[in-house]
């Protein structure tokens, strides 16, 4: 695909939350689910989960293995959980019924954060990614569960977010991104899996200056720096996105708007702790000013 096709967004100006009214409760912000994390990988969904409450979620469950539920569960009391089935560690495929279960009551959901790698976690992932009728961001180990389908991706309950770096990209299509042909690249992927049966895709294409586009129109961010290159990172994406798209942003805006903020934080984060100490968790710090200075 051309990217002279396509409607560049990129100056713009930002998608915005719509103002809180007087009387709001959490019901009127989303129900967010975020599904992940395995034995020695409780972090990666906390982190979400906490991302995805800083980032305006009125409701945030984490679906995680029963096994390190209560590890989970301690790490921020104001997300609730939920245990899931497991096997050594990691989810059960026949977990997904229980996800399903809880997805009728969510309006988005996130999925991947610490799933580890298994033939039950691709079935697991498979079955939600096709199955879910609620828009979700698809990221890390549920990515390389979908890769596993390269050759026959599956259709799509609604509409999905999938946000590779460079290497999943290239797992998932066959052909690394190259800088110059990055637009392209992910434009032509997210129109590919719409023709395939997906009603509505994104694709972020993270690294420098990450690459936002539905297959129609693209923006590309100018915030973030090096000292975001460090674990964990991703996995706060998700929770934001997940959780803007809780509060009524199309998936495009919600994807849009997110990965501004996300940079935006690791921004605020790198001026006052440098970049090479910033950690993951210090994204979900400032990720308060960091809306403050988008919304005001």
């Amino acid at each position: 695909m051309s990217q002279s096709n396509l409607e560049d967004l990129t100056e713009t100006p930002l998608p915005l939350l719509a103002p809180r009214g007087a009387e709001s409760h959490k019901g009127d912000f989303g129900r967010a689910v975020l599904v992940g994390g395995s034995l020695g990988m409780s972090g990666a969904v906390s982190l979400a989960g906490k991302a995805a409450l800083r980032s305006g979620a009125g409701l945030v469950t984490l679906a995680v293995p029963s096994v390190i539920q209560d590890i989970v569960a301690s790490i921020e009391p104001s997300y609730m959980t939920f245990g899931l089935d497991e096997y050594s560690g990691h989810v059960d495929c026949l977990a997904s019924r229980h996800v399903l279960q809880l997805s009728e009551n969510a309006t988005a959901l996130g999925l991947g954060p610490g799933l580890g790698r298994s033939k039950e976690v691709t079935r697991f992932v498979t079955r939600l990614y096709h199955d879910v009728a609620k828009p979700m961001v698809v990221d890390a180990d549920a990515l390389f569960a979908l890769a596993e389908h390269v050759d026959g991706w599956p259709k799509c309950g609604a509409a999905r977010i999938l946000t590779p770096h460079p290497g999943e990209f290239e797992r998932l299509t066959g052909a690394f991104p190259k800088t110059a042909h990055r637009v392209a690249a992910a434009a032509g992927f997210a129109k590919r899996l719409v023709n395939g049966g997906c009603a509505e895709n994104v694709i972020v294409l993270k690294g420098h200056e990450t690459v936002v586009t539905d297959g129609k129109r693209y923006a590309i961010n100018r915030t973030g720096n090096p000292g975001m290159a460090t674990g964990g990172t991703g996995d706060v994406l998700t929770g934001i996105i997940a959780a803007l798209l809780c509060q009524g942003l199309s998936p495009f805006d919600a994807a849009r708007l997110g990965v501004h903020v996300h940079g935006l934080a690791g921004d605020l984060a790198a001026n006052e702790l440098g970049q090479v100490s910033m950690i993951a968790s210090d994204l979900v710090e400032y990720l308060p000013r960091a809306f403050r200075a988008v919304i005001g």
